[in-house]
């Protein structure tokens, strides 16, 4: 059996969270957050900043994927930061030569917020964790939905179905 490690990006002007899961487990925990602003570089020195965490606690790229965060509006339409996350995340998989997924990330801050309401932690602290927890909220979003369309059994080419006219 193939274990697939996932790594999260979730974008962020000044801070980006990362998060880790694997195939096996199908859990996202939060790794760790880059405070690097993406416009450095044009997101290049994020980038380089990126493969660096990465060759260091993941030294063997085999079997690793890549998801990162897609913003897009309440309603589902794609936002403006949205092209900017996808040529993001094409020049990321680019320079690690890793497959990358883009997922949904509406609304992982705010869950990131919801998960530390009570925790006790500083203002500060929250702040510095919250885009790593993000980034586990975005890729446990992305496991189960891919977990979800996996188990979904294929249509039978003869299964013809009529809409509900009840509907």
């Amino acid at each position: 059996m193939t274990i697939t490690r996932y790594i999260a990006v979730d974008l962020g002007d000044r801070r980006t969270g990362l998060a880790v899961a694997d195939s096996l487990t199908r859990v996202a925990s939060p790794w760790k957050v880059l405070e690097v602003p993406i416009e450095h570089e044009d997101g290049g020195r994020l980038i380089d900043e990126i493969a660096r965490a990465i060759a260091r606690d993941y030294p063997s790229a085999r079997g690793l994927e890549l998801v990162v965060g897609l913003p897009l509006h309440l309603d589902g339409r794609e936002s403006e930061r949205s092209k900017l996350a996808r040529e993001f995340a094409q020049r990321l998989g680019a320079k690690l030569g890793l497959p990358v997924h883009l997922a949904d990330e509406r609304l992982t801050s705010k869950q990131a917020d919801w998960a530390m309401g009570q925790s006790g932690l500083t203002h500060l602290q929250k702040k510095k964790r919250r885009d790593a927890i993000a980034a586990a909220a975005l890729l446990q979003g992305f496991l189960n939905e891919e977990s979800q369309a996996s188990s979904t059994p294929p249509a039978h080419p003869n299964d013809v179905s009529e809409p509900d006219p009840g509907a």
